[in-house]
């Protein structure tokens, strides 16, 4: 009847029960237990623990080049969506497939694919390196390894949206003398505009706790190539729980305000709907 609740069954209330049990083991206790750690020294031992010149450092340097890689990122996979959906050629569906290998691959792979491909010794990176480029061990290893890994992102977040889009905006808009390029910004983009936020969101967030890739082609040199993801590691190692805890509890936060970010983005695609 309206206006009453309907009474769950025990079967739902068990499914219902288990799933926030659930939740809650696997995300909710790591968060607390994270968090709780962090500041059982006191807001002040935690904050010198992230002022460590090697913690800034380290820090500085993931969302440096997280940002270059969503800048990338954001312009490389709505040009692949937009080639995947809009034109017909050979092996289509096989490229649409490929785009999704980085998910499959293990990250750790895809450091030692970069090594072989750049590496000193290979013919690509000492080509490279006589024009005074060095991509293993470097700033640009590390974009690569990030680029590879969070490429499928903003792929999958334009394709769908380009799919469903419809082409009488467009033809309406080139009837009525627009150039192609001016319908594509200001027809075709603003309505892209909120799943390419969203995959940028999500290539960021899987940025700042990349390892597995970046502890092989960066070489983990502090103040030089050194990221957080690996420095953490390294407190770890050194039984120096509370210094790792500050990095961890700074990229933690930024993680949580990604999600909060993805959320107001995907609340303003429905409006915007």
């Amino acid at each position: 009847m309206k206006g009453k609740v309907a009474k769950l069954s025990y079967g739902d209330l068990t499914i219902r029960s288990l799933s926030f049990l659930y939740i809650g083991l696997m995300i909710v206790l790591p968060i607390a237990a994270i968090t709780m750690a962090s500041f059982k020294g006191g807001p002040g031992h935690l904050w010198k623990q992230i002022l460590q010149p090697q913690a800034i450092s380290s820090l500085k340097l993931t969302f440096l080049l997280a940002l270059v890689m969503v800048v990338i990122n954001v312009i490389t996979g709505t040009a692949t969506a937009w080639v995947l959906v809009r034109y017909r050629f050979p092996l289509k569906n096989t490229i649409n497939a490929l785009v999704d290998i980085p998910f499959a691959i293990p990250t750790l792979v895809t450091g030692m694919m970069l090594v072989v491909l750049y590496g000193p010794r290979s013919v690509l990176g000492i080509f490279l390196q006589n024009h005074g480029i060095e991509v293993i061990y470097n700033k640009p290893g590390i974009i690569l390894a990030l680029l590879f890994v969070t490429f499928p992102f903003v792929v999958r977040a334009v394709q769908p949206v380009l799919m469903e889009m419809d082409k009488d905006m467009e033809e309406a808009a080139l009837t009525l003398g627009a150039s192609k390029r001016q319908s594509f910004f200001k027809v075709v983009l603003p309505t892209l505009l909120p799943s390419i936020l969203t995959g940028a969101a999500l290539s960021f967030s899987r940025a700042l706790g990349e390892f597995g890739s970046i502890v092989v082609v960066a070489g983990n040199i502090p103040f030089k190539t050194q990221v957080s993801a690996v420095y953490i590691y390294g407190e770890v190692e050194s039984e120096n729980l509370q210094g790792a805890l500050g990095s961890a509890v700074v990229l933690l936060a930024f993680s949580l305000l990604t999600l909060v970010i993805l959320n107001l983005i995907q609340r303003w695609s429905s409006k915007y709907d």
